[in-house]
């Protein structure tokens, strides 16, 4: 069966039922997967019953990656010096039509697997407690998925592959499934990274990624506690795209950690994290701002001024 799931893997077949089909007819992926010419074809339902029952319970997938890995560190593939990471959006089997709204919840009647999966997870910071924010719209049919429309069109319920991947010959080093919000895509890359580092001694000197990982708080995490250097686009939400001033006109002041705007007034830090803990604000006392002959030029439609 492990076999068959890797010609689907390989060659792109995703139905399950198109699968079993193409190794009945194909005389070479019945060779790989040691049928013969006579060997009977698993029915399509035995997959996802052994995906739910053993295989899941016997983290079988994750041992079979694991070898295949060891193999590839012993033949001296993987180089170790130099990782990327990123995720990819895999749609979930879930009708967009269907949705509830996500400040509504769950109808008391849902029952069912995805029901109780999802139940499972409520706490993992992977899933359920990857943010605080209400989803717009939740599944009923499976609600561990989440509402996304990250590509730019329309959106639909998706969970997030994420990537471990040596650099020297595109090696894949790990990989997990989270739900698809950033946060957990983060958390993610470190438990990936620390995986590398505590079951197969590897130590990278550096770490690509996209500016989904270049929060301040993981880039601290990188550097500080793991020593590796990121290569990763900073997380930066500063710019403006409406003529008002962008953080880039305003001075910070190292010796004081403030800022000072245009105008000449003063912004200062309680120091809380926002935004999950990704983003510090620096302001404006509403007095500065009110007397401003900038303000129409800086913050027309709020009292005060905050810099990230």
């Amino acid at each position: 069966m492990i076999r068959m799931l890797l010609v689907g893997y390989c060659f792109g077949i995703r139905s399950e039922r198109r699968l079993c089909d193409e190794v009945h007819l194909n005389l070479a992926y019945r060779w790989f997967c040691r049928l013969g010419l006579d060997g009977a074809v698993p029915d399509h339902s035995t997959f996802s019953k052994n995906r739910h029952g053993r295989f899941r319970e016997s983290a079988r997938f994750r041992r079979e990656f694991e070898t295949v890995l060891r193999r590839c560190i012993r033949e001296h593939l993987v180089g170790g010096e130099g990782f990327a990471v990123d995720a990819s959006l895999i749609k979930a089997d879930a009708n967009r039509q269907k949705g509830i709204e996500g400040d509504k919840g769950l109808p008391p009647e849902a029952a069912g697997r995805a029901i109780d999966e999802y139940l499972a997870v409520l706490d993992d910071a992977a899933f359920g407690a990857a943010t605080e924010v209400t989803p717009k719209f939740v599944s009923p049919s499976d609600p561990a998925a989440r509402w996304t429309g990250a590509h730019g069109g329309q959106a639909f319920f998706a969970y997030s592959t994420n990537y471990l991947i040596d650099v020297e010959n595109a090696i894949i080093v790990d990989v997990e499934a989270t739900t698809a919000i950033r946060q957990a895509e983060v958390l993610a890359a470190k438990r990936m990274i620390e995986r590398s580092l505590d079951q197969f001694d590897l130590y990278p000197g550096k770490l690509m990624g996209d500016s989904a990982y270049g929060s301040a708080e993981m880039l601290g995490w990188l550097v500080y506690k793991h020593g590796i250097e990121p290569h990763v686009t900073v997380f930066d939400k500063s710019a403006r795209k409406d003529g008002t001033f962008s953080r880039e006109d305003f001075t910070y002041e190292h010796a004081g950690d403030i800022y000072t705007c245009p105008g000449g007034k003063m912004l200062t830090t309680t120091g809380t994290l926002v935004n999950d803990g990704a983003t510090m604000l620096y302001r404006a006392s509403k007095h500065a701002c009110a007397s401003c002959a900038l303000k129409a030029r800086c913050c027309p439609k709020d009292l005060v001024r905050k810099v990230p």
